[in-house]
């Protein structure tokens, strides 16, 4: 395989659970670079134990990476290859790293990433959920008013929106996505991905929450939950528009867009946009 090694620092994913996912390219660069930056290095080095990598580790977590970045830097530049790896997934992807990459960006570093497991990925793929376009979260504020104030920035959201959960929080969790967005708003929830006991649990809120207290097994590992994004009202209908051309030769725009929003139930602004957007004006406009 040709993987020519340089002096960079190189973005390696890592198993989130399977450790049989860390792909060919990714053992054959942790074998070959000089160091490796890990979050956890006793962590890790069960993964280095498992496939015989014997390169040098060094700590590199969220709290020592502003520290330790001039050393990464100068080492690098000295013509050393790094890896950085987090304890499961794709670094930066709600684990250490940013403040690392950032720099070496900045100070005119090579950063190569290589592709690999994420959680948050992994789980909408099988989630069946829409994924054409969707929002990732990282995990949710733990404090009560911080963790309501961020539902109810998605109240309205109609992409797809994804967080990562612990096994003591879910609970917690799912009683403020049914308060605040309502039971009946639908929820996937992926558990333990890529392991043993890995499940998806498909339900409306309110149901989702019951479901998890009936079984303690259901609230243990770790967890990505997925909550539905509410209809897109904007895909407006063939009938609205055509009842909005007529009325456009004879009123305004903005009264156009009163009246079809009160006739079809829909939101006046919306219809206001979505004729500016596709040049339908009225007398004034």
């Amino acid at each position: 395989m040709d993987n020519v090694i340089e002096n960079a620092l190189y973005i390696v994913p890592t198993p989130i659970g399977n450790l049989t996912d860390l792909t060919m390219r990714a053992v054959e660069t942790l074998k070959n670079v000089d160091y490796i930056g890990a979050e956890d290095t006793r962590h890790s080095q069960l993964l280095l134990d498992h496939y015989g990598i014997k390169t040098k580790m060094f700590s590199l977590h969220d709290y020592n990476e502003i520290q330790k970045r001039d050393y990464l830097v100068n080492t690098i530049r000295d013509g050393k290859a790094v890896a950085l790896i987090s304890d499961a997934g794709t670094p930066l992807i709600s684990d250490p790293g940013y403040h690392v990459v950032s720099y070496c960006r900045e100070q005119g570093v090579k950063v190569i990433p290589l592709p690999g497991p994420c959680a948050a990925i992994t789980a909408l793929s099988a989630s069946g959920l829409p994924t054409d376009k969707f929002i990732f979260m990282g995990f949710l504020p733990t404090k009560e008013k911080a963790l309501q104030q961020e539902l109810q920035s998605i109240a309205d959201e109609t992409r797809t929106c994804v967080f990562y959960e612990s096994p003591k929080r879910i609970i917690y969790t799912m009683e403020a996505v049914a308060e605040v967005l309502g039971a009946e708003r639908r929820v996937v929830i992926g558990r333990e991905l890529t392991k043993t006991f890995e499940s998806f649990y498909d339900l409306p809120a309110g149901q989702m929450l019951e479901f998890l207290k009936e079984e303690p097994n259901r609230t243990r590992g770790e967890f990505v939950l997925m909550i539905a994004g509410v209809k897109n009202r904007s895909e407006i209908s063939s009938s609205v528009v055509e009842t909005m051309k007529l009325l456009l030769k004879e009123l305004p725009l903005k009264k156009v867009a009163a009246v079809c929003a009160s006739i079809y139930n829909l939101k006046k602004n919306e219809l206001y946009d979505y004729a500016l957007n596709h040049g339908l004006t009225g007398r004034d406009c």
